[in-house]
């Protein structure tokens, strides 16, 4: 290579929307919510398609109309098995989409729904995934009102895809996304840890663990709905899906540029899935979950909130396991059960491939 050669690759190098040390290709890392995924989102969706609703890195895009406000969401599932102990594809697909509108303050609506089918999929199984949306949807109060299916070849769907968009109206005036959160507030968490992750692994891999791990799969938008009714100011919400507890509070604090203090003791985890996690080498706060969710309240209201969302059925082990610090840092501080800190930082690889 000459020497004009060597200054058009450095400069092309420097314009480069990607990373230096990016990867040329894909990998399964990439969808596990941890740093590549960061990356991907940072230098590649966000220069491309930014715009003042994608800004506020949020579950949704919360849209301003002349009568009010809608928030809009879209996802995909890709999860391997199709059906695991808890749930399925499809209540993933529902739950999941219903659970993002609710992380921005929205009642869910209205659903649409696109299938693409690999050639060979049975129609049991099919049927199965087909009626359980339909129970989740009707458990969520919403309804699906438009979708598309495509069908390909065998060997390119691995059984059948899902993406899900949905659409809700938001009823109050509080604005809820990181940049809301203050310094005081309280953090709490909806219920217990780790389930989802851990029942997809030990479905994937056929670990006979001594009890069944179920998936937490699960509509939030109604405990989410008792907090509004109840005049609750929320600041800030995120469903734990990939990267679990501990990714989700990086991301808020890395937008709030505040700093995040929790009390391992205050977090619940299951003893069956704290020892599965033993097992396999994991950390339940990375795990994902597919029903719970950290809410950010006022200090002054977060017994009121807490006790709300202990008295739902799904919300038994509520807790309150942090506060928001007067710090301009943008961290999460883990203090342990032994009394040390640790400070929290998102996976560089992939924990848990496939979970949803």
């Amino acid at each position: 290579m000459n020497l004009e050669n060597e200054i058009n690759f450095s400069m092309d190098a420097l314009n480069c929307p990607l990373p230096i040390d990016a990867s040329s290709f894909i990998t399964l890392a990439h969808g596990g919510g941890g740093k590549l995924t960061q990356q991907l989102i940072e230098k590649v969706f966000q220069p491309a398609f930014n715009n003042p609703e994608l800004e506020t890195r949020h579950d949704g895009a919360v849209i301003d109309f002349p009568k009010g406000k809608l928030a809009f969401t879209t996802d995909s599932y890709v999860v391997n098995p199709l059906i695991f102990p808890g749930g399925n594809i499809g209540s993933l697909a529902i739950n999941g989409t219903v659970n993002d509108l609710a992380m921005c303050g929205a009642r869910p609506l209205y659903l649409t729904v696109g299938f693409i089918i690999e050639e060979g999929l049975s129609m049991e199984v099919l049927w199965t995934i087909v009626r359980t949306m339909k129970i989740a949807a009707e458990e969520a109060g919403v309804k699906i009102i438009t979708g598309d299916t495509k069908v390909v070849d065998k060997g390119k769907g691995d059984g059948i895809f899902i993406n899900t968009s949905g659409i809700g109206i938001i009823e109050h005036d509080l604005t809820i996304h990181p940049q809301s959160v203050q310094p005081g507030d309280a953090v709490l968490l909806s219920g217990d840890i780790g389930k989802h992750g851990i029942a997809i692994m030990s479905a994937r891999e056929g670990l006979g663990f001594q009890s069944e791990i179920k998936s937490d799969c699960a509509g939030v938008s109604h405990r989410v709905q008792k907090l509004f009714d109840a005049s609750i100011e929320i600041h800030c919400m995120r469903d734990l899906t990939r990267g679990g507890l501990a990714t989700a509070l990086i991301e808020i604090a890395k937008t709030s540029q505040l700093s995040v203090t929790i009390e391992e003791m205050e977090i619940p985890v299951r003893e069956d899935v704290k020892g599965a996690c033993e097992i396999l080498g994991l950390d339940p706060l990375y795990v994902a979950n597919e029903g719970q969710f950290v809410v950010f309240v006022k200090a002054d209201q977060a017994q009121q909130a807490l006790q709300i969302m202990q008295q739902d059925p799904l919300g038994g082990s509520a807790k309150c396991i942090g506060t928001v610090a007067d710090s301009p840092e943008g961290t999460v501080i883990l203090k342990t059960k032994i009394g040390t800190s640790r400070l929290l930082d998102m996976l560089s690889g992939e924990q848990l491939p496939r979970i949803c």
